[in-house]
C-alpha cells in the first residue's frame, strides 16, 4: 500500500516570507519551485526591462515588475514572470502596489530562458498566463538568439536577431530590436 504525502498548503504570508536569496520562487500544483538564472539570462532581462520601463514610465502607461512578483492563477498557482508588464487599466483604483499579489495573470509575461527550462513546464506557464487573461507573451531564447511571440498558447511569431520585439496593442509604442539582446560585451 502506498500512501500519498500529504502536500503542504502554502499561505501568501508563507510565501512572501521565503528568504530573497536570489532564487525565483513559484508555487505550481502546490509544489514549491525553485529556480536561479545566470549571468546571461539577468543582463537580458535587465536590458529589456529598462527598454520597457523608458517606454511605460513617460506614458503612464503601467507597471513593469521583476521576477520577484508572484501573481494568484485562478488554479492557486503563483507565477512569477521573469518581465511583467501590468497595465494601468488592470491597475485602476490603486494609488499604490499591493505588498502581496496581483490577481491574474500580467498583460505582458516575458520568459528568458535558462539552460535548466524544460519545453513542457514554459508551455505549461504559457497556457497558464493565458487563461489568467494575459494578452501578449514574449519568450526569450538566449542559447539561439530568437524571441517568440504569443498572443495565445500556440507561437504567434518567430523574431530573429534582424527583427523588432514589438508591444502591440500592450504596451503602445514599444519597439526594441532583438539583436540587443543577445549583443556582445564590449568595454
Amino acid at each position: 500500500m502506498v500512501v500519498a504525502a500529504d502536500k503542504k498548503i502554502w499561505t501568501d504570508e508563507e510565501f512572501m516570507a521565503l528568504p530573497d536569496d536570489g532564487n525565483k520562487y513559484e508555487l505550481v500544483n502546490g509544489e514549491l519551485v525553485v529556480g536561479n538564472s545566470g549571468a546571461k539570462h539577468g543582463y537580458i532581462t535587465v536590458i529589456l526591462s529598462a527598454a520597457l520601463f523608458n517606454v511605460v514610465r513617460p506614458q503612464r502607461l503601467g507597471v513593469i515588475l521583476d521576477s520577484s512578483t508572484a501573481f494568484n492563477m485562478k488554479t492557486g498557482n503563483k507565477r512569477s514572470p521573469d518581465i511583467s508588464f501590468v497595465s494601468k487599466d488592470r491597475l485602476q483604483g490603486l494609488q499604490e502596489l499591493p505588498d502581496g499579489f496581483l490577481q491574474g495573470a500580467p498583460d505582458l509575461a516575458i520568459e528568458v530562458l535558462s539552460p535548466n527550462n524544460t519545453v513542457e513546464e514554459i508551455h505549461n506557464k504559457i497556457i497558464e498566463y493565458f487563461e489568467n487573461d494575459a494578452k501578449l507573451v514574449w519568450v526569450v531564447n538566449p542559447q539561439e538568439n530568437y524571441v517568440l511571440v504569443y498572443r495565445s498558447p500556440e507561437p504567434d511569431r518567430l523574431l530573429k536577431t534582424t527583427d523588432n520585439l514589438d508591444g502591440e496593442d500592450v504596451v503602445p509604442n514599444f519597439s526594441f530590436p532583438v539583436a540587443e539582446l543577445f549583443q556582445k560585451l564590449e568595454f
